[in-house]
């Protein structure tokens, strides 16, 4: 079914926004969730090693989800996909909770999978704003949807230990029980948001449909990049980063633990860490997006490789130094930002516009995946070898995408509606 004739600049004004705030509220919930996540596991667990499964479980959580996501999003539209994305977070979140009361290390493992959801919801977010983007603009639309996470995503992980100490002192929770209450309201809320206002469907406009497109699929949009060399790039750019910035992440909370002897302290040092490393993340993505829809996106892809490696570098060699690791977890996210924004932007405007679910679904699972492994294999890195042993695997990742990103290319400037 066709749409009637809408004001595309308006409505894409009016998406935007939207996603704008929604984010905000994902980016609590979801920051909240991971600044605990592996030090409850390893509370749980008793070892460090099965902690960063934790993480992992969150990651490939996301990156499964959003199989359904995008089907859901092909049949009914954006609205629905990122809604039903939410709803698996809130799940999540709420079976983490009851977890922790109940001493459960599986329900909790099962819980972090389902609050991918809420990772999925904010990644899909970033497509939703480039439906109606004008090509020349695109990654600038993009990177604004990332950088609105910044609010709260740096603001989760120091609520963490206030949401934490509330709940304690209010119904005597367990630790760790709080944060992940206020992961389930933050989603709760985005949901709702979404449901009430986005309409139309910025995708079904695009399509010029009321619906979105019922072939969308992640296996639609593995063939469509199999024969596309630009949309691959992109994918693995994501991916890559994403890798890296998971290994290196995942794991810092573990190893400023293992480096304090008040434990009464630890959430509020590793709050502080991980809010520098996601305002590294998202605060600077606009810079991102305005680079690489002027320079074109593997100049930034290659921005973001050398800044990756510099994160590495500073945080394998930190020690139990603080200041040392919030630097490089800073420069860990700023990496992730450019590779990020730009292999997504260069995977968007590589395809046709019916197209794009299906390989913007493949990109998120790609890098879930590759997110996954980086947090499972973390662990047991640090256990055995590590954390600079951790942060030196972490770096010698990123070399060989430098190759690809080097070869010849399309020119820069040819987009695609």
């Amino acid at each position: 079914m066709t749409v009637p004739t809408v004001d595309r600049a308006g409505l894409q004004r009016r998406t935007v926004g939207l996603l704008f705030v929604t984010q905000i509220l994902g980016g609590v919930g979801m920051a909240v969730g991971i600044a605990v996540g592996a030090l409850l596991l390893e509370d749980l667990t008793r070892t460090s090693a099965l902690a960063g499964l934790g993480q992992s479980s969150a990651v490939i959580g996301g990156a499964l989800i959003a199989v359904p996501v995008v089907r859901v999003t092909g049949l009914w539209g954006r609205r629905h996909g990122l809604v039903l994305a939410y709803g698996c977070g809130i799940v999540g979140a709420l079976l983490v909770t009851v977890a922790l009361y109940a001493r459960s290390a599986p329900l909790a493992f099962v819980g972090m999978f389902l609050l991918g959801g809420g990772t999925a919801a904010n990644l899909q977010a970033r497509y939703a704003a480039t439906d109606l983007a004008l090509p020349s603009k695109r990654a600038r639309q993009l990177s604004v949807i990332v950088w609105a996470t910044t609010i709260g995503a740096v603001t989760g992980p120091s609520l963490a230990p206030l949401a934490d100490n509330l709940m304690q002192e209010q119904i005597a929770s367990p630790r760790y029980a709080g944060p992940f209450v206020a992961s389930a309201t933050g989603f709760t809320v985005a949901a709702i948001l979404l449901w009430v206002f986005l309409r139309p469907d910025p995708l079904g406009v695009s399509q010029g449909r009321d619906d979105g497109h019922p072939k969308a699929s992640v296996t639609g949009g593995l063939r469509v990049a199999r024969a596309n060399a630009e949309a691959r790039l992109g994918i693995i750019a994501v991916a890559v980063g994403h890798l890296v910035m998971v290994a290196v992440m995942a794991m810092t909370p573990i190893h400023i633990k293992h480096g304090m002897h008040d434990l009464d302290q630890v959430t509020s040092v590793v709050g502080v860490v991980l809010s520098l490393h996601i305002a590294g993340m998202y605060a600077l993505s606009p810079v991102a997006g305005l680079l690489s829809d002027k320079w074109g996106q593997r100049p930034v892809i290659l921005t973001g490789i050398v800044l990756l490696i510099a994160a590495c570098v500073t945080a394998g060699t930190a020690g139990h130094h603080h200041v040392q690791l919030a630097v490089g977890l800073l420069l860990l996210g700023l990496g992730w930002s450019c590779t990020m924004v730009a292999g997504s932007a260069m995977l968007t405007g590589a395809v046709e516009s019916h197209e794009r679910p299906g390989v913007q679904g493949l990109s998120d699972v790609t890098m879930g995946v590759a997110g996954a492994f980086a947090g499972a294999a973390s662990g047991f890195v640090v256990e055995y070898g590590g954390y600079p042993m951790l942060a030196l695997l972490a770096a010698t990742a990123v070399l060989p995408v430098t190759v690809l990103v080097l070869r010849s290319r399309r020119p820069h400037n040819v987009h695609r509606l």
